[in-house]
């Protein structure tokens, strides 16, 4: 499997790495939890756009993004973030906080590739437009690195439901890193998210995956990763989280090290 370097980053190799989120309302508050992460074993950080004030605004076209807002927030964040930044826009289909039009979306993935300011981009690989591969191709063209992702915020699909998505995202989008989180209704659903993410890595994986399985139920599925496949985590910093059952990065990077120590017995 090929390995993505993201700055000093090895995504898909050894313990998987841990990525915050960056969740605040404020440019004063996501630069502070920015600045924080250089005295936590931190790896990667996730702007979450969705969930900045004022991102997205009313135009006679529908609901766009504020370019030159989220473009200078990006900038300044960039002067202080000590690690590799991914830049994330979360529809409300897939659990996001704030509805965008479909051109909005577009324009806004564009912009952020354009920017040279983010360093890897989240791409939703079943976005309802239908777009998912013409915006990867373009974050290729401007030397982008792509998660392909999707979410189900309600259930846990079949194994081989899951197993399928992350295929079409390698192997007809083309992406770099392929991304799943869905929620268990059951322990079985666990097992099933885990099961899914054991038959890519060993069968299918050319490229780095990262799954979960969100909320209490699924919070074991964040920090076994080495065990079944999945390349990183996500934890909070004690600035809120962007899913349910994420860990603090002080309880993910414990838990990470004991795994990682057993599997080197």
């Amino acid at each position: 499997m090929q390995t993505v370097r993201i700055g000093y980053v090895e995504i898909g190799e050894g313990r998987p790495c841990i990525i915050v989120p960056l969740t605040s309302s404020s440019i004063d508050g996501v630069m502070d939890t920015a600045t924080s992460l250089a005295d936590l074993p931190v790896e990667l950080a996730e702007w979450r756009i969705d969930m900045f004030a004022d991102a997205v605004v009313e135009t006679p076209e529908g609901l766009m993004p504020d370019l030159p807002y989220i473009l200078q927030s990006l900038a300044g964040l960039r002067t202080v973030i000590p690690v590799a930044l991914i830049a994330t826009f979360r529809t409300v289909e897939e659990g996001g906080s704030c509805p965008i039009s479909d051109e909005g979306y577009a324009q806004l993935v564009k912009a952020l590739c354009d920017s040279r300011n983010v360093d890897i981009i989240d791409i939703e690989a079943f976005h309802r437009s239908g777009r998912a591969a013409e915006l990867i191709d373009y974050a290729h063209s401007r030397h982008v690195p792509v998660i392909a992702s999707f979410h189900d915020f309600e259930s846990t699909p079949e194994k081989d439901e899951i197993v399928r998505r992350l295929r079409v995202m390698q192997d007809e989008l083309g992406a770099d890193i392929l991304k799943a989180a869905v929620m268990p209704q059951s322990r079985a659903d666990v097992l099933t998210l885990l099961s899914a993410t054991e038959e890519m890595t060993e069968k299918y994986a050319e490229r780095p995956v990262i799954t979960m399985s969100m909320g209490s139920l699924g919070a074991v599925s964040r920090v076994c990763g080495q065990s079944f496949g999945s390349a990183a985590t996500f934890a909070h910093a004690g600035n809120g989280t962007s899913a349910p059952g994420q860990l603090s990065v002080e309880e993910t990077d414990t838990l990470l090290s004991i795994f990682e120590e057993v599997l080197q017995r």
